[in-house]
């Protein structure tokens, strides 16, 4: 058969979902229907069974996480609805296991599968598309997104590790060392020489710059587990509420990494402003968050804007790099010029 990363999107579609509907047997259930909802880093399913009851099922990418870090994401997210959070349901199998490891005739790897209870709502926005809603809705929505962000944090600090837990950090190292988490930034293609330049040069200002800062997050808990990936397409709302989904990237950082991070794509726009400045308050209305830390945010939006670098490089062949490149090189040359400034 055709080795699977050389066939194109729709071919590797079809050979996950059959591989999809061998996991379901895994946890007892048949679908009715499987509609493949998104394909970017795993490839996630919506799963309808004969009953009427819907799941969403994720088969993962290969190699992005261990078994041990798969686990702790789902007893994170089981932990954090415990605690009152809006999150999605793990759906365990029989044997108490959050995971299954699925091999399928097309599909080179084992694959590691997991089961949600279906979340309803709609993603806020995206990428690609940006935030489509009047200021009203923008600052309601984005009050509620620093609230939840908040409360996240209370959870993560407050919370003891149980025993074998493991994710990986986006500390000083993992977001700008010489093995960055989502990859060597810098060698990125696309980059001029003159840019190359220019990100190296940030590269170690914002380096030296957090591990300064890390010393003061450890004293005053701004550092934890973090969901690290709070953008506009994994909020997801229903009327009122404002449910947050996909733990994919989740690992320890810096809280300020996860503000900075759910404002990122909104820079730049005419609502940007009333996004910030809900957030703050609304993170306010259950956290701590000095104006001295919130002065901190140019620091923690380059480094984001280095991940996004990194995550492009190493997938250069995919459209979506292909469409956002000159994008994100664009904007990270910007906010790098404007951080050397200071």
């Amino acid at each position: 058969m055709t080795d699977f990363y050389g066939v194109e999107s729709k071919e590797q579609e079809r050979r996950l979902a059959r591989l999809a509907h061998r996991a379901l047997r895994a946890w007892g259930l048949d679908a009715v229907e499987l509609d493949l909802i998104k394909y970017r880093e795993n490839a996630v399913f919506k799963v309808k069974t004969a009953s009427g009851a819907l799941y969403a099922l994720r088969v993962h990418r290969h190699g992005y996480h261990s078994d041990a870090a798969l686990r702790s994401e789902l007893h994170w997210i089981s932990a954090l609805q415990e605690s009152g959070l809006d999150v999605p349901t793990v759906v365990p199998l029989a044997t108490g296991e959050n995971f299954a490891l699925i091999a399928h005739d097309g599909v080179p790897e084992t694959r590691q599968v997991d089961i949600f209870e279906w979340v309803d709502g709609a993603q806020f926005g995206s990428v690609e598309e940006g935030v489509a809603a009047d200021l009203g809705r923008v600052r309601s929505v984005y009050h509620t997104i620093g609230g939840l962000a908040a409360r996240l944090h209370n959870q993560a600090t407050a919370w003891t590790l149980p025993k074998g837990f493991t994710r990986h950090s986006w500390d000083a190292d993992g977001l700008t060392g010489e093995a960055p988490f989502w990859g060597r930034f810098w060698e990125l293609q696309a980059l001029t020489q003159t840019q190359r330049d220019l990100i190296l040069r940030a590269r170690a200002r914002v380096h030296e710059d957090l591990l300064r800062y890390g010393a003061d997050a450890e004293n005053t808990e701004m550092y934890s587990l973090i969901h690290a990936d709070f953008v506009a397409e994994n909020l997801l709302l229903d009327g009122d509420r404002v449910r947050l989904i996909d733990f994919d990237d989740a690992g320890f950082g810096w809280h300020l990494f996860e503000i900075a991070t759910a404002l990122y794509f909104e820079m730049g726009e005419p609502h940007y402003d009333a996004a910030f400045e809900a957030l703050i308050e609304g993170y306010r209305m259950h956290r701590s968050l000095p104006d001295s830390q919130v002065a901190q945010l140019p620091l923690f939006f380059l480094a984001r804007a280095f991940t996004y670098l990194g995550w492009v490089h190493t997938r250069q062949e995919t459209d979506t790099a292909k469409e956002l490149t000159p994008m994100l090189i664009a904007k990270a040359c910007s906010l790098s010029e404007s951080y050397l400034s200071f």
